[in-house]
């Protein structure tokens, strides 16, 4: 029978398995924060078509299965307690394999190490280890009633399953802390509502499918030649994040710009609900996030409350095909454009067209879309009150935005940071930029992401794209066939073709095809929540 001793030891036993595999599954936590927390989300993703994640999971179950077996059986003549204890070798052996062995999921955007994500953590790991600690316990129980020696040397296989179970077990402890969580960040927000609502500062809404992190950025440098203006930091484009920038920064500015970001209908209205926005700029309306959203339409839908909730709109050449107007916007190619644009390696200049008159401006700024994103941000920058000379004068002061066609010289390469890049157009001016540098020129990519339906379609037209290049390096296990056949069908040479499973092995295959004066673009980064 069950006494204090045996209790006391299975739960020694499952305190140490639990944290095991809890630290080898610790990855999946990053993920779901990457979904926001939305369980629901989270689960979508891991039995997403083609997601390597729950192989390797059901490769490193098997294992552990077939090892503690095997252990249990060959040491059976040292008797059931010796042979169970033996067995937590091989347990122990390959969680530690498994952890060191590479196999950790490098996050496009790195875990961030929050509050709320320790607390999850925390919860989710007392969550395993009663999990553990149950089945322990359960199968103590069984084979002390059944009272037979097989039953009772196996007795501790069933804990070798649960790695299989641990999305799951993650997705409970999120549920549970919700109810910690929820009104928590309720107050939270109501604290920077009321700080925006008392503010006197202008509340700009910066929304769409892409270019919002870069049109924010690019409006604040301009913003700065007449005015103070402040924007949510990096891609601060959630209620949390808004409050978050509001309440630890406060609002000592002439003008707030805050992005707002959306995966899901509704998510538009609630950052306006919280910001209030006076004056709002739609960048584009492309098929990004069409995995959520289930139609162009809808996206475009989505974007257009800002433009029917501000006062004063700026809506892009994108967004203005798709349908999206407002009252007194100002809307690209009937108020605003860039028109004229020249692309070389070291940047790009236009004319600049707005209401009150055409300019001529020059940025470091790479790429087609850099001009366009300037425009957007001019744009907004006039309705504000900025003349079109202190509009250029503000363009020439805007810096290399980080990750988004960023150009950096190192180790005799020209290396172009595009990691952040996830549409099709921005993919496709990206390659287009590439071309313009000398030398050998190659490209890393893991292909793009949250498209739905188009994202095989998109992938292999993105694969097409890369025919001609002296290097094409594709990264992860998900998308990488899609680019692959998109680039061999478009007539890519194989040879030239290079599949790595890590951004470390990419880099690598870099070393041995690149040397000084070549050029390299990264793409999309790698590998990221998606492999």
């Amino acid at each position: 029978m069950l006494n204090i001793a045996l209790i006391l030891s299975v739960a020694g036993g499952a305190i140490v398995a639990s944290a095991l595999v809890f630290f080898c599954c610790f990855p999946m936590l990053g993920i779901l924060q990457q979904e926001n927390y939305g369980g629901k989300a989270f689960i979508k993703w891991y039995f997403k078509k083609n997601n390597m994640l729950p192989r390797r999971i059901e490769l490193f179950t098997l294992s552990l299965v077939l090892l503690v077996t095997l252990f249990d059986l060959c040491f059976s003549f040292a008797g059931t307690v010796y042979a169970n204890l033996i067995s937590a070798l091989p347990f122990i052996g390959m969680c530690a394999l498994y952890l060191f062995s590479g196999q950790k999921y490098a996050l496009k955007v790195p875990v961030k190490r929050t509050g709320r994500l320790m607390r999850l953590g925390v919860c989710g790991y007392l969550l395993t280890a009663a999990v553990f600690f149950g089945v322990c316990i359960g199968g103590a129980a069984i084979a002390i009633a059944a009272d037979l020696h097989a039953i009772s040397l196996l007795r501790f296989v069933p804990v070798c399953l649960l790695p299989l179970i641990m999305p799951f077990v993650f997705v409970a402890a999120n549920f549970i802390m919700k109810g910690y969580e929820l009104p928590r960040n309720r107050r939270f927000l109501r604290k920077a509502k009321k700080a925006l609502s008392a503010s006197a500062c202008v509340k700009v809404g910066i929304t769409g499918s892409c270019g919002k992190t870069s049109v924010k950025q690019m409006a604040a440098a301009i913003l700065g030649e007449k005015m103070r203006a402040f924007a949510t930091p990096s891609s601060y484009n959630t209620p949390i994040g808004i409050a978050r920038t509001v309440n630890e920064h406060g609002l000592d500015c002439d003008v707030f710009l805050a992005e707002m970001g959306a995966k899901h209908t509704g998510d538009i209205a609630e950052l306006c609900d919280l910001v209030q926005p006076a004056f709002g700029v739609v960048t584009a309306v492309l098929p990004q996030h069409l995995e959520t959203f289930g139609s162009v339409q809808a996206i475009a839908a989505e974007k257009g409350v800002l433009a029917s909730r501000a006062q004063k709109c700026v809506i892009g050449k994108s967004a203005a095909e798709a349908g999206i107007r407002a009252e007194g916007a100002l809307v690209w190619g009937e108020h605003f454009a860039a028109e004229e644009v020249v692309c070389t390696c070291e940047g790009t200049q236009f004319l600049l067209r707005l209401p009150d008159g055409s300019v001529g401006v020059k940025t470091a700024l790479l790429g087609r879309h850099a001009a366009e994103d300037i425009a957007l941000a001019a744009a907004l920058c006039h309705l504000l009150g900025m003349s079109k000379e202190e509009i250029a004068s503000g363009i020439a002061a805007i810096q290399p935005i980080p990750h988004r066609l960023q150009k950096i010289e190192g180790n005799g390469l020209h290396i172009l940071d595009d990691s952040y890049n996830s549409n099709i157009q921005g993919a496709q001016n990206a390659v287009e930029t590439l071309r313009l540098f000398p030398g050998k020129k190659a490209v890393i990519t893991p292909g793009l992401v949250e498209l739905g339906v188009l994202e095989g379609e998109a992938n292999e037209a993105l694969g097409a794209s890369l025919v001609g290049l002296d290097a094409v390096i594709l990264v992860g296990e998900t998308l990488v066939l899609s680019v692959r056949k998109g680039y061999l069908e478009a007539g890519g040479e194989e040879e030239k073709l290079h599949l790595a499973s890590t951004l470390e092995k990419a880099t690598e295959l870099l070393s041995q095809t690149l040397t000084a004066g070549d050029s390299v673009l990264f793409l999309n980064d790698l590998p990221d929540v998606y492999l």
